[in-house]
């Protein structure tokens, strides 16, 4: 009785103590441009015809001949911190014209890109990028705007930030979700390479899971080396080359402080590089044949068994062998390179081939989203009942996307009801709920969707192997406009947090 009523009381205090913060981040600037004495370090990125020159507080750049032509400028940024960027845009040539806020990272001498934030400007406006950057592990930082489709385009950029988050993660002795459900199932999340960067991020998810997730690290489009795999080819068309380098820091974190990994994923639809399923990895090349496409996908899976289990033995418990392979029309099998190159059994097949090669005890899992709806659902029943009969499949993950209201709860019970009467085992394994208002009633909404989801799943303990949200914080979801996850973007717990530990109760 008494955990009963500090649990209440815990709730009652964060919602005045521990708002959700919709506003800006609490940064601490670091950089502010001042161009009024000349560029301040900016110089321009081009093969040497384009020219800045600064007037009234803008550096203006001009003889421009491709669109990576810009003004950049060298940042001292700190690999896994997370900073708030925003520049002011202008442009006199065009009705309207696309700007991009980018990055250029170098790592051991190869440099790399990426699309930072973006806007359209029209004529004689000054028009606003902002966004947010976590940044990479690498060792230079150029930060610089660009333009699409306008390669001549002279523009002008004012009011350059770069500003630090200066916030602690979590509010000091909140609850642990790890803890609350141990003896039940694992509580747990999904991350990504640069979040694993963070020490201060990293020891306080530590202490709040107990398994972890890559969220794009495992997949083929970041495991596979098309190079390697190439130069294999030449001499057999079925040989595969693997790098894990990109979900190393994740493991490492893992690995330290004893957590679980649950890997994601081996055969889907999307993220996978289209080159898999050619002739020498040469997608001008015809389509391999089933079976050497089968054997690759063997050879495949035994690589990243194999790599993963000598550098992290034991580390990764389960595996989604198989993702949203259900149509959401008709509850068939979706279109797919899969589909055409294998056939329809490449389900079977995929699991067979990683039972065949998986660590003993590693579990095996299919997994989809849209469970609630009924069609939908008809065709992954149908499909586990398939997977079932050849004995290779271990259990069911159940994305859950979910907003307020959207499916309803008793929507997500009969799914619930359907799938664990197989006897499968169960993990809610990407879990969020999205609001579309960032006030208080919509927070305390978010919160009730999220304890009676949570009632659910602890109704499933004896067959529930975890439950995972897809992300942290707010900020770096892939949902982020819709605030879906248990902590805000400054790493405090809202709401939610306390309502998915009341649930218990």
């Amino acid at each position: 009785m008494k955990r009963v009523l500090s649990l209440i009381l815990i709730l009652a205090l964060s919602l005045a103590l521990f708002p959700h913060r919709s506003g800006a981040l609490a940064d601490e600037i670091m950089y502010a441009s001042d161009f009024s004495e000349g560029t301040d370090g900016f110089y321009p990125r081009s093969m040497g015809d384009a020219v800045l020159s600064t007037e009234n507080g803008a550096i203006i750049i001009t003889g421009r001949s491709s669109d990576w032509h810009s003004p950049g400028r060298d940042f001292d940024l700190v690999p896994g911190e997370v900073y708030s960027l925003s520049v002011e845009v202008f442009q006199s040539e065009a009705d309207e014209a696309e700007f991009i806020l980018s990055v250029a990272h170098t790592k051991n001498g190869t440099e790399s890109y990426e699309n930072l934030g973006r806007v359209k400007a029209k004529r004689g406006e000054w028009t606003s990028i902002a966004c947010v950057y976590t940044a990479g592990n690498y060792e230079r930082f150029v930060l610089y705007v660009e333009t699409m489709h306008a390669p001549a385009l002279s523009y002008s950029i004012r009011s350059f930030t770069v500003s630090g988050k200066t916030a602690s993660f979590g509010a000091e002795g909140i609850p642990s979700l790890k803890e609350t459900y141990a003896g039940l199932f694992d509580f747990g999340a999904a991350l990504t390479e640069t979040e694993c960067l963070s020490d201060a991020r990293m020891s306080f998810c530590a202490g709040q899971f107990a398994i972890v997730t890559p969220g794009n690290e495992l997949k083929p489009d970041f495991v596979l080396d098309l190079a390697g795999c190439r130069r294999l080819a030449a001499e057999d068309e079925t040989a595969v080359a693997v790098n894990i380098d990109h979900a190393r820091p994740m493991l490492n974190f893992a690995m330290k402080y004893g957590l679980k990994v649950h890997g994601h994923v081996f055969v889907w639809h999307q993220q996978t590089p289209e080159a898999f399923f050619h002739e020498s990895y040469d997608v001008s090349k015809p389509l391999v044949s089933r079976d050497v496409m089968l054997k690759r996908l063997e050879n495949y899976m035994a690589a990243v068994f194999e790599i993963t289990e000598r550098d992290y033995p034991g580390l990764i418990v389960s595996w989604d062998v198989l993702n949203e392979a259900i149509s959401d029309s008709d509850g068939s099998l979706r279109p797919s390179k899969w589909l055409t190159v294998v056939g329809e059994d490449y389900p079977e097949r995929a699991f067979a081939l990683a039972r065949k090669t998986a660590p003993e005890g590693v579990l095996l899992y299919y997994n989809d989203y849209n469970t609630a709806i009924p069609v939908k659902r008809g065709g992954i029943m149908a499909l586990l009942k398939r997977l079932m009969a050849e004995g290779n499949i271990d259990g069911y993950g159940f994305q859950m996307h979910n907003s307020v209201g959207d499916p309803q709860i008793i929507r997500v019970a009969e799914a619930l009801k359907d799938v664990s009467s197989l006897g499968l085992r169960l993990r809610v394994s990407e879990m969020d709920v999205g609001v579309s208002k960032t006030d208080d009633a919509s927070f305390a909404a978010q919160a009730d969707y999220y304890r009676e989801l949570m009632k659910l799943f602890i109704h499933y303990a004896d067959q529930m192997e975890a439950v995972q949200v897809w992300g942290v914080t707010d900020d770096l979801s892939w949902r982020a406009k819709n605030y879906p996850l248990l902590f805000d973007r400054d790493g405090q717990p809202k709401p939610a947090f306390y309502a998915v530990i009341d649930a218990l109760q």
